[in-house]
C-alpha cells in the first residue's frame, strides 16, 4: 500500500499549541494564583472548573502520555516497589510512579499539586481507590459526585435529579470554597454554549466515516480527535477553533475521496472497514496502528472514543439547563452503560458504518472495559453475521504488549474476513 508523505494539518498544530500552553499554565499555577483541580475524563465537569477560574488536570491523560513517551514502564516499576500489585490498573501505577519521580508533565515541566480532588464516579470503581491514594499523597480535600450506574440501560428522572442535587449542594460549594469565589452563572453559560458547538462539529466528524473511503480513522485517529473535548479544553474558544478546523479538513478529504492521515501519510487504499471495542495500547501505539493500516484496515467506529461522552445520540451541553445537562453527560458516558447497551451500540456501529468485522482489544488491567468482552464478541457475531477478533494488551505497561502475537492474530483475522467476503 502506498502512503503519501505525512504533513501536519492545521488542527494538529492547534491541538499541539493548546496542550503546550495548558501545561505551561499549570507549571506556573501558584505564581499565577490559580487553584488546581485533579479530575477524571469520564463525566468531567470542565465547564464548572473553568467558570471558577481554576485549572484542570486529568491523571489518566498524564499516564497515557507517559506511555506514548516510553516513560510509563519505569513509573509502573516505581509504584510496584512501593507495594502496588501487578494487577492494579496501570494508569494508577503510572501516575503514582510519576508522582514519586517528581511529577514531571509531558512538556518537561513539573505539575502542581492539587488543591482539590474532584471525583466524578462514572462506572469505574478504580477511580475511587485512585483518589484515595492521591489524597494520602497530597493531603488535600476530596469531593465526590456519585453518578448512578445505568443498570437498566436508561437515564431516569430520579437519577438525573440525584446528580443535580449533588452538583448544587455538594460539588459547587466545595469548588467555590477552594476557588475563593462564587460561581458566575453567566460565565458558566458561555462555556456550556461553546461546548455544544464543539460537540456538534465532533459528531459531524464521527458521521463522516460512513463515506467510502472513510476520511477518518475513528480509533487511532479518533484518540487525537477527542483530545481537546474530553480533557482540559471543552468550553474554551480554542477548543471550538480546533473542531471547526478538524471538520473542515475532514470535509475536504470527503470531497477529494481521501482517507485519514496516518503517521506515514494519507491512507486511501482501504480494504477492510472495522469497529473496535476497548482502549488502545499506548506504549506501542504507532506499531499497533501500523498493523491495521499496513493491511488496509480502517476503523470506522470505536467505543473507546466515547469513554468521555456520547454525542451521536443527540446529547449536547445545554446552557439553559446547565446542571441537568451536566448530569446527563455524566450519566451517559460509555463506561457507565451496561453490557446489553454496549452490545447494541456496537451492533448499530456495524450496520451504520457498513463494517466488515470488529475487533476487541482486551486490556489486562482495565476491568471497566474488559469485563464481559468475550460475551460481547459472541453476541455480536451472532447478531451481525460478521467475524470478530480478540487481541490482548495493556494500557501503559510495555510488559504486556506482544507485537508478534498480536500481528499473527490480526493477519489471520484479515485473511478470514477477506475469505468470507469473497
Amino acid at each position: 500500500m502506498k502512503l503519501e508523505n505525512v504533513q501536519k494539518e492545521d488542527s494538529q498544530l492547534i491541538q499541539k499549541k493548546m496542550i503546550a500552553d495548558h501545561f505551561n499554565r499549570l507549571s506556573h499555577a501558584k505564581e499565577l494564583g490559580k487553584k488546581v483541580v485533579y479530575t477524571f475524563v469520564p463525566g468531567n465537569l470542565n465547564e464548572l472548573i473553568w467558570a471558577l477560574d481554576m485549572l484542570p488536570v486529568h491523571p489518566e491523560i498524564n499516564a497515557l502520555q507517559s506511555g506514548m513517551r516510553q516513560l510509563s514502564g519505569g513509573y509502573i516499576i516505581e509504584a510496584e516497589k512501593a507495594g502496588h500489585s501487578e494487577d492494579v490498573c496501570t494508569y494508577v501505577k503510572c501516575d503514582v510512579g510519576m508522582l514519586k519521580q517528581g511529577n514531571i508533565g509531558p512538556t518537561g515541566e513539573k505539575l502542581p499539586a492539587p488543591d482539590l480532588l474532584l471525583l466524578s464516579y462514572t462506572g469505574c470503581f478504580t477511580f475511587m481507590k485512585w483518589f484515595e491514594i492521591l489524597q494520602k499523597e497530597y493531603n488535600c480535600p476530596v469531593v465526590m459526585l456519585q453518578v448512578p450506574y445505568q443498570g437498566d440501560g436508561e437515564i431516569t428522572a430520579g437519577m438525573r435529579q440525584y446528580v443535580v442535587d449533588q452538583l448544587r449542594d455538594i460539588v459547587i460549594p466545595a469548588l467555590e470554597k477552594v476557588a475563593g469565589r462564587k460561581l458566575d452563572s453567566e460565565r458558566l453559560h458561555t462555556f456550556l454554549t461553546s461546548s455544544a458547538r464543539s460537540e456538534e462539529d465532533l459528531v459531524a466528524v464521527w458521521d463522516s466515516a460512513r463515506h467510502h473511503p472513510s476520511p477518518i480513522d475513528a480509533y487511532f485517529g479518533g484518540v487525537y480527535y477527542i483530545g481537546p473535548i474530553f480533557t482540559a479544553f471543552r468550553g474554551l474558544a480554542e477548543c471550538e477553533q480546533y473542531y471547526r478546523s478538524l471538520r473542515k479538513e475532514v470535509e475536504y478529504r470527503i470531497q477529494n475521496h481521501q482517507g485519514p492521515t496516518t503517521p506515514e501519510g494519507l491512507f486511501n487504499n482501504q480494504k477492510f472497514r472495522l469497529v473496535v471495542e476497548g482502549p488502545p495500547n499506548w506504549t506501542s501505539f504507532r506499531d499497533l496502528w501500523k498493523m491495521f493500516y499496513g493491511e488496509g484496515a480502517v476503523v470506522v467506529a470505536s467505543t473507546y472514543t466515547k469513554v468521555g461522552g456520547l454525542y451521536e445520540y443527540g446529547f449536547r451541553h445545554d446552557p439553559d439547563r446547565p446542571f441537568e445537562s451536566m448530569a446527563d453527560y455524566c450519566l451517559g458516558c460509555y463506561t457507565n452503560r451496561n453490557i446489553p447497551t454496549r452490545i447494541e451500540m456496537l451492533e448499530k456501529y456495524m450496520s451504520d458504518f457498513e463494517a466488515d468485522g470488529f475487533i476487541i482489544n482486551s486490556i489486562k488491567s482495565c476491568n471497566s472495559f474488559s469485563a464481559g468482552q468475550l460475551l460481547m464478541l459472541r453476541e455480536l457475531e451472532k447478531r451481525t453475521g460478521k467475524p470478530g477478533a480478540f487481541i490482548e494488551s495493556d494500557l501503559v505497561d510495555p510488559r504486556y504488549f506482544s507485537a508478534a502475537n498480536i500481528k499473527n492474530r490480526l493477519d489471520s483475522y484479515f485473511q478470514m474476513v477477506e475469505a468470507r467476503r469473497s
